[in-house]
């Protein structure tokens, strides 16, 4: 009779392990998406600071050495597209992100990757087209930023 008993006691330690172990992947998930909506959000928001060419939230989420890499090579700075946004020589009439996937590395790191729909003029000339950004954020002081970004021509 001991050795059943024995038996249905470790039964009753292994599904309280299971149970445990279950309840902290749900916690882990569930803090991880979290901050995956945050990281999101923080896109939608910086895709309203192009699109209204808001100087000051550029400077907010971009990182003092933030770097964007064109489908052609060139490296844009963010002196250089925070200017551009103030000259005129791009205005936007759409900047809108969809397809959008976080990928967390640590509380403080994120890679995302998004479909962007931009629409507007450059130097006078109008431009309509999807394009693909993969964004490295980094969290500092309490709040995202976008340290690099590369972005390519969205075949749809």
């Amino acid at each position: 009779m001991g050795s059943k008993l024995d038996l249905r006691i470790e039964q009753v330690k292994i599904a309280a392990v299971v149970i445990l172990a279950v309840g902290a992947v749900c916690q882990v998930s569930l803090a991880q998406s979290a901050v995956e909506k945050e990281v999101l959000q923080f896109e939608r928001d910086a895709c309203k600071a192009f699109l209204n060419a808001d100087r000051a939230a550029l400077e907010r989420v971009l990182t003092d050495d933030f770097t964007l890499t064109l489908s052609n090579g060139e490296v844009s700075t963010r002196v250089n597209e925070i200017d551009e946004m103030g000259t005129g020589k791009v205005r936007y009439d759409v900047f809108e992100n969809y397809d959008m996937k976080a990928r967390l590395y640590g509380d403080n790191t994120a890679v995302v990757l998004v479909k962007t729909r931009v629409k507007g003029t450059s130097q006078g000339k109008p431009f309509d087209r999807v394009v693909e950004f993969t964004d490295t954020l980094v969290k500092r002081d309490g709040r995202w930023q976008v340290a690099a970004s590369h972005v390519s021509k969205a075949e749809i």
